[in-house]
């Protein structure tokens, strides 16, 4: 069992991970920083972030100062997940 909770973790890690390098691409968008959209790196990041915020987005809507709580949602999420796996 030991072996299956660490892959477990490390998978959650990554995705925490994933999301975190999302949230940083898009404040370096925000700051009119030049990254590449073409880049395949940045492609599967972004693509791989929005498979799990995209649900939460369509569940929780921007607020009025277009603040996305998405990835703070992602983050709980994956870090409940995370502890449960733990007690595996």
């Amino acid at each position: 069992m030991e072996p299956v909770r660490n892959i477990l973790g490390l998978v959650v890690w990554a995705l925490m991970m994933t999301i975190f390098a999302s949230v940083i691409i898009s404040w370096l968008r925000q700051f009119r920083v030049r990254i590449p959209e073409y880049n395949p790196v940045v492609r599967a990041v972004e693509e791989t972030a929005e498979l799990m915020l995209g649900p939460i987005r369509r569940a929780i809507p921007t607020t009025g100062g277009g603040f996305d709580f998405s990835p703070v949602i992602a983050f709980m999420i994956l870090y409940i997940l995370q502890k449960l796996i733990g007690r595996l």
